[in-house]
């Protein structure tokens, strides 16, 4: 029986927290929040002892995952303390604001043998792994130029909590929702950001509401074989823009598209619908999109089986640590009015 906590008791961390509960060879065994209203809450509605700290629950709980779902810049010194005790861990995104706390994280899981998961949902959304395999098929050729955006009235309804101060934060939408896109236009083209550009707008506030990046990324591309010889690996670079709102008018999800184009053709996304492009053809597809709380019991039990040795983790650390490379360099370089090159994937 695999024993589970969450840290961070609001409205996604009992969900979390019961979702761990429901799944097979899994056990609740508590939780940790500093506000006695969200331990209450959590206790009444889960049946299981909350805490004030995370020493107080794993000092007190035998604790084998725990799920962070506090705020971002919260996340590394609780994750650090969950590595140094055993204990796996995954983290709600963005997986910190720290470049450097991203690598000594993912270096204390390995050298500690646990599991590290960052929670990017949309790994699991079928219209983005459709994306992704469609790019994969080669069905559009040599993907070459990418275009994503992503709004939502988000600055209105987060300007008095936590959201908007930064040094709980971390940062505005960019590092929020659009931590999201950030994490789709990576993933989707199996690519490593490489430099960027960006501008961010504020307006009036502590935290960037409006971000617009462009970013140039190389595709990861297998080697194959020829003439009877590997052939090693090589990039294939590709242009980005990306363009983020916290100043939108769709609530609660975001509004969004993301848009691919290949040597051969395009695939595109409304929002809705899928539609590819090529050799004068035209393709659209509309897949069926799980709830959230299916979306969540996906990602968390991707976990659980990863533990077990049972499956490949579909969210690693590595991905976590990409966005927050892409994002850290995108606030530099708007800060400084220039192109800044992206850290490279650590060791």
């Amino acid at each position: 029986m695999l024993t589970a906590a969450c840290l961070g008791l609001g409205d996604l961390g009992r969900l979390e927290a019961s979702v761990l509960d429901s799944l097979d060879g899994v056990r609740l065994v508590g939780g940790a929040d500093p506000a006695s209203g969200a331990r209450e809450t959590f206790e009444d509605e889960l049946d299981r002892p909350a805490y004030e700290s995370v020493d107080d629950l794993l000092g007190s709980e035998d604790v084998d995952l725990v799920t962070i779902v506090t705020p971002h810049t919260l996340h590394y010194e609780q994750a650090r303390e969950c590595l140094s005790r055993d204990v796996h861990v995954h983290l709600e995104k963005p997986m910190v604001t720290d470049l450097a706390h991203a690598d000594d994280l993912i270096e204390r899981a390995a050298a500690h043998d646990l599991v590290l998961a960052v929670g990017y949902q949309r790994h699991f959304d079928p219209r983005f792994r459709e994306i992704r395999r469609i790019v994969d098929s080669g069905r559009i050729g040599r993907p070459h130029m990418a275009v994503g955006h992503l709004e939502q009235e988000w600055i209105r309804w987060t300007q008095h909590q936590w959201r908007s101060n930064p040094e709980l934060s971390g940062g505005g939408q960019l590092y929020d929702s659009g931590s999201h896109l950030l994490d789709v236009l990576l993933w989707t083209l199996r690519a490593d950001p490489v430099s960027v550009t960006a501008t961010v707008d504020r307006q009036g506030h502590a935290v960037d509401v409006n971000s617009a990046l462009t970013v140039d990324l190389e595709r990861r591309a297998s080697g194959g074989a020829a003439g009877g010889k590997t052939t090693e690996p090589e990039s294939e670079p590709i242009t980005a823009s990306v363009g983020v709102s916290g100043a939108g008018t769709s609530i609660p999800d975001p509004g969004e598209s993301f848009r691919v184009w290949g040597t051969d053709g395009t695939v595109s996304f409304d929002g809705e619908t899928i539609t590819v492009r090529e050799a004068g053809m035209t393709y659209e597809t509309t897949p069926a999109v799980p709830d959230f709380e299916e979306l969540t019991r996906r990602k968390l039990g991707n976990v659980v089986d990863a533990i077990r040795d049972e499956a490949e983790l579909e969210v690693p650390a590595s991905d976590g640590r990409q966005v927050v490379a892409l994002t850290e360099a995108a606030y530099e370089a708007a800060e400084r009015g220039e192109r800044v090159t992206v850290a490279g994937l650590a060791d």
